[in-house]
């Protein structure tokens, strides 16, 4: 898995539990916009993972020559 994703899912991890605390806190218009904010950065970790799992599959299968 690319650093990227790592920095990306560890951001992830941290939306969520500000989400958590906003609510926790009865601040529910911040708790949603914590939420929307962790599932862009769950999207984009699950991007680069791919990309990179991609990256490596194209990589194996190119002819050597």
């Amino acid at each position: 898995m690319p650093r990227l994703a790592y920095f990306i899912l560890a951001l992830c991890l941290l939306t969520v539990v500000a989400a958590v605390v906003s609510f926790a806190q009865g601040n529910w218009l911040i708790g949603i916009v914590w939420v929307l904010l962790a599932g862009l950065t769950s999207n984009m970790s699950w991007y680069y993972v791919h990309r990179s799992r991609r990256a490596r599959r194209g990589a194996a299968s190119a002819p050597q020559g």
